[in-house]
């Protein structure tokens, strides 16, 4: 994909001037012989003897993979420009060059709600899902969509939807000389249970992003719901993240952790904005509390109580049953410090 610049320098090395323009004619002999004419060049008159001028072509490697020769001919005989000289055989030059295959695999990353998920994870009824392939090829542009084949496996049903863009992929080109480029797709997808994404992607050079098809199983529930929130590691010495899942469309615009002694005394209160991005699914907080109340003091060892108060569009969530359940007593869990 690189391209090839040729530099020529061309004398008249007769007594006797060219009258007329002087035609120059460039053509490419490829791998398998073909050839491939470029467009001639003209030098405008007079040529006077001795004088010299330089001759540029630029040739894009795309098409001429292996060994190839560029060719040149001035004032070629048949041209209608042709004007007649004693000598033709210092008239033609051949230059070999050579241009190895593009052989290396394009990246492809696909994330959902910017997550990488597991297979089987739970998403959102309404995700984002961003597509990403990445070549180190820096002259062959990712900027066509033919190079996707994106489906999609519905519930309860074996068939591989084929996903078009004209039914809502967005498509961003490579900007050069980053050559990476995106598909966003935004579904809703209003029928319970598991799904399949398929994705298959290739550079300029066909080559394929994998030598099998992605694939990702993903599971939708658009019921609004929350599992009681775990924090890990517990007992904790410096600090402890918090693990829960969530169900749904969208996430709760309040989700606040409450910490607080045996006796019910309210230490520490953590909101969203301090737990980092969430997401549908199963969620890991970026968080770490590190077991100081709301004035920055460092709580003593021993056993603490913490609940969790999420509302969406207004109203209270539903908890959803998980194992974890007969670890907590009317929503409340226990947390321990351990310095």
């Amino acid at each position: 994909g690189d391209q090839v610049t040729f530099t020529f320098p061309i004398e008249n090395i007769g007594v006797k001037n060219f009258t007329d323009s002087l035609v120059v004619t460039y053509w490419i002999e490829d791998n398998a012989r073909n050839k491939t004419p470029l467009p001639q060049k003209m030098k405008s008159k007079p040529f006077v003897p001795g004088q010299l001028f330089i001759d540029t072509v630029k040739v894009n490697s795309y098409q001429f993979v292996g060994n190839n020769a560029l060719w040149m001919y001035v004032n070629p005989i048949g041209n209608p420009r042709y004007q007649k000289e004693q000598y033709q055989f210092n008239n033609i030059a051949r230059f070999g060059f050579k241009v190895s295959r593009d052989l290396t695999n394009p990246l492809l990353d696909v994330t959902f709600d910017g997550v990488r998920i597991l297979n089987g994870d739970l998403v959102s009824a309404k995700p984002t899902i961003l597509i990403t392939l990445k070549d180190e090829n820096r002259f062959l542009q990712l900027n066509d969509t033919a190079a996707f084949s994106i489906f999609l496996v519905s519930p309860n049903s074996a068939t591989q939807q084929r996903i078009y863009f004209a039914q809502g992929l967005q498509f961003t080109p490579a900007n050069l000389p980053n050559n990476s480029c995106s598909i966003t797709y935004n579904p809703t997808l209003l029928l319970d249970g598991k799904y399949k994404l398929i994705v298959q992607a290739k550079d300029r050079s066909n080559n394929r992003s994998g030598a099998q098809s992605y694939e990702i199983q993903f599971e939708i529930n658009n019921k609004p719901t929350i599992t009681n929130l775990l924090n890990y590691p517990n007992p904790f010495s410096t600090s402890t993240r918090f693990v829960f899942t969530l169900t749904g469309s969208e996430v709760p615009e309040v989700f606040t952790i409450q910490i607080m002694t045996v006796t019910g005394k309210l230490v520490r209160e953590i909101t969203r904005a301090e737990l980092g991005h969430l997401h549908i699914g199963r969620n890991i907080t970026d968080y770490t509390w590190d077991g100081r109340d709301d004035y920055g003091d460092k709580l003593g060892n021993g056993v603490y109580l913490y609940k969790v108060l999420t509302k969406l569009n207004g109203e209270n969530i539903e908890k959803a049953g998980t194992s974890a359940d007969k670890f907590f007593v009317k929503e409340f869990g226990k947390m321990v410090i351990m310095r």
